[in-house]
């Protein structure tokens, strides 16, 4: 006899009054209103209005309502709020309906008997390994306001030191990206403009405004060859990089041997790597399982694939500072960081401060890098675009000085 098949399970908002007659709002995940009334009534709520709620709405979720919700959750949780209160005030109070949402179909694990823990590993797209072993760390070990504590924490601090990279690295990629539309829309419609004035004079142009020109006819013959190149090369090169390990090594690579950007990407890499192993370790994760996390947070496969190679010698019983060394992908002052903390019995202590060192350096990188910066993207722009206005002006300049 074949098995009955689950009714499929929808979300539901719900109001009703509980015992006291105050009004209550909320969600829950079941298979039709039956049974949401019936979760209800257990609950000593009386449902007045039960309705499917449409999953459609709402921004999609970022880092930093994530980081949010677990300072919030931490926050509350420390002062005595119940678990599951907490939930609801989030719920409620978070702006942003697709994280709401979110909360309440954990709340709603929670409340039918699954760890907080197991509620979370049920949505690996927002949380991973290492939120999930944080907290069954916590769960375990009877503090889990404490583990969401160092885990809020952890995460505003990657947050941080990701927005300022991102930041650093954006700048420069929009202002080219704009002088690329300038040129373009130069040579496609400003330049064939000047050449019928050109054509009129019957003389002998210079030899700038002859290169500006055969560059514009190319333009303007080959634009679309051009524009689908572009397209179709940005296509495969982004899927590549996605689906291809040795492109994005490849990538990876490159990133850390740019010649101004590459330390800011290293020191940054540097600061996540750290820190992930500070918090794992230091709130009792043992270390073997601790780097399963680590190298996936650094954001870098030279790293990640590095810490695979130093978990694997690690169980062997070799010393984590010994592992490190042999990667070759660690400067001294982490090295002498993690030896000092494995003899002094301080390793989470000891990474932390190096991951504090990185992040004070990537300040320092970002804040000199975009004074820097500024300049030198102002002359380039000011002779790429000048050099083209000249080159077109240079006939009239040459009209103007023979006719006086």
């Amino acid at each position: 006899m074949a098995a009955t098949k689950a009714p499929k399970e929808v979300l539901f908002a719900w109001e009703g009054k509980d015992r006291q007659g105050k009004l209550q709002k909320g969600e829950m995940r079941a298979g039709s209103e039956n049974i949401v009334n019936a979760a209800l009534r257990r609950q000593g709520i009386l449902a007045t209005k039960i309705r499917k709620r449409k999953l459609g709405g709402g921004r999609s979720i970022k880092s930093k309502d994530l980081t949010t919700f677990t300072r919030q959750m931490s926050t509350m949780l420390r002062a005595g709020v119940p678990l599951l209160q907490s939930f609801d005030i989030v719920a409620r109070s978070h702006p942003n309906p697709s994280m709401a949402r979110l909360v309440n179909e954990i709340r709603n694990d929670v409340e039918t008997g699954t760890s907080l823990s197991a509620a979370f590993r049920k949505h690996p797209k927002y949380f991973d390994h290492l939120y999930c072993n944080l907290v069954e760390a916590g769960e375990e070990a009877g503090m889990l306001e404490l583990l969401l504590d160092r885990l809020a924490t952890y995460q505003e601090k990657t947050l941080a030191i990701r927005s300022k990279i991102k930041s650093a690295l954006t700048y420069p990629i929009a202002v080219m990206i704009v002088a690329m539309i300038v040129v373009s829309i130069i040579m496609l419609f400003v330049v064939p403009t000047f050449q019928d004035v050109f054509a009129q004079f019957g003389a002998n142009l210079p030899a700038p405004t002859l290169v500006v020109i055969a560059i514009s006819h190319f333009f303007v013959s080959y634009w679309y060859i051009m524009a689908g190149t572009l397209a179709i090369g940005g296509y495969f090169a982004v899927q590549s990089w996605k689906r291809s390990p040795k492109v994005k090594e490849a990538v990876d690579r490159g990133l850390l041997r740019l010649p101004v950007f590459g330390q800011l990407v290293l020191k940054g890499t540097l600061a996540r790597w750290t820190r992930t192993l500070s918090t794992m370790f230091g709130a009792g994760v043992p270390l073997v399982e601790a780097l399963d996390s680590v190298g996936g947070a650094a954001g870098n496969i030279v790293y990640q694939r590095a810490t695979d190679k130093i978990q694997q010698e690690v169980s062997s019983g070799t010393s984590l500072t010994l592992a490190m060394q042999t990667s070759g992908v660690f400067p001294p002052l982490v090295l002498q960081m993690a030896s000092i903390g494995e003899e002094s019995g301080s390793l989470d202590q000891m990474l932390g401060k190096a991951a504090d060192i990185y992040e004070a350096e990537v300040d320092e990188l970002v804040k000199a890098l975009s004074s820097l910066l500024e300049p030198i993207i102002i002359v380039v722009l000011g002779v790429l675009i000048g050099g083209l206005v000249v080159s077109m002006y240079l006939p009239i300049f040459n009209l103007g000085k023979v006719v006086g």
